[in-house]
């Protein structure tokens, strides 16, 4: 682990200089690299929410007295909504039970674009909005209740969000668990399905800026996810031996060991993920800054008007 930047990076380099040579290999890698499956297991569902978005967004337009103009939540819901079929039902699906770093980019997308994206978007109220009247009735009353409130405050809280991702991410990169995603269509659906739902808990208070998670609690919260994430990555980079069997039989077909294979998705986890992270703590960090200005700002002046007051007296 006494690695320095210059062995970190040749290393990353010898990753992806051997894998140049995979897009050009077999009538199998060019059919892989090229195959949309369309499984009706991610299709319907993929297909249904954009029905609902588009009639129940189309329904409050409609009832709207606002002009219409742009509006950013839908293109947020766009944007996260093609990023799930690129991460679901792209090449990169197929590629993913053949390349572990392909797999791991999946990961990615579906935790650090697809998830916040759809949080920005709140696709729930035009998701009621496309309903029948009497079931969006009924699916309001379930949402103020007082049991559907507490599961919902319990799960979304801070730390609680923060634990289920984490728990998510090292629970599946179990060895023995994550070979079963790969012999097992409903396992890996689990997989999928539990990354991106634990996810979207991860990113609702940092969206929302709930009581308990400030701009302050927010960057400790995404830095300590960048902690434990580059721990992961580090640990898949380094490890004298590959650690998932699966990708010891696919991974010379494109020209890499399943050491490689696993080397090159453990420096996406680190790098490219904790990049991205690192930028969202960027921007907490100015708003927080931007925050204090502007309440030291506010309190000066009201000492100000006191000390005017009390003179005036």
């Amino acid at each position: 682990m006494s690695w320095g930047r210059r062995q970190l990076a040749a290393l990353g380099a010898a990753v992806l200089l051997n894998s140049v040579p995979a897009w050009s290999l077999t009538e199998t890698g060019r059919r892989v690299a090229s195959d949309w499956t369309w499984p009706p297991l991610i299709v319907v569902p993929l297909l249904l929410t954009a029905i609902l978005y588009g009639f129940g967004t189309a329904k409050m337009l409609q009832r709207s007295a606002r002009p219409k103009g742009f509006s950013w939540p839908i293109v947020w819901f766009a944007l996260g909504w093609i990023s799930l079929v690129i991460a679901l039902d792209s090449p990169l699906h197929e590629l993913g039970e053949q390349l572990f770093w392909v797999h791991m980019t999946q990961h990615e997308i579906l935790m650090l674009i697809s998830a916040p994206m759809l949080v920005l978007a709140r696709p729930m109220v035009p998701f009621l909005w496309a309903l029948p009247p009497s079931w969006r009735e009924r699916a309001a009353l379930v949402g103020r209740s007082r049991s559907f409130k507490t599961i919902w405050t319990v799960f979304s809280a801070p730390l609680s969000a923060w634990l289920l991702s984490a728990l998510a991410l090292w629970m599946w990169h179990v060895p023995w668990l994550f070979d079963q995603t790969l012999n097992n269509d409903w396992v890996h659906a689990a997989q999928h399905t539990t990354f991106l739902v634990t996810a979207l808990l991860f990113w609702w208070p940092l969206v929302n800026r709930t009581h308990a998670l400030g701009y302050g609690g927010g960057l400790a919260y995404i830095f300590t996810t960048i902690l434990h994430t580059s721990v992961l990555g580090a640990l898949l980079t380094f490890a004298p031996r590959p650690w998932y069997s699966s990708y010891v039989a696919t991974a010379p077909a494109w020209h890499l060991t399943a050491l490689e294979d696993q080397q090159l998705g453990g420096l996406i986890m680190w790098i490219p993920a904790g990049t991205l992270l690192l930028i969202v703590a960027l921007i907490l960090l100015v708003k927080w800054m931007k925050e204090s200005q502007t309440r030291w700002h506010y309190t000066r002046v009201a000492e100000l008007v006191r000390l005017s007051e009390g003179g005036i007296k």
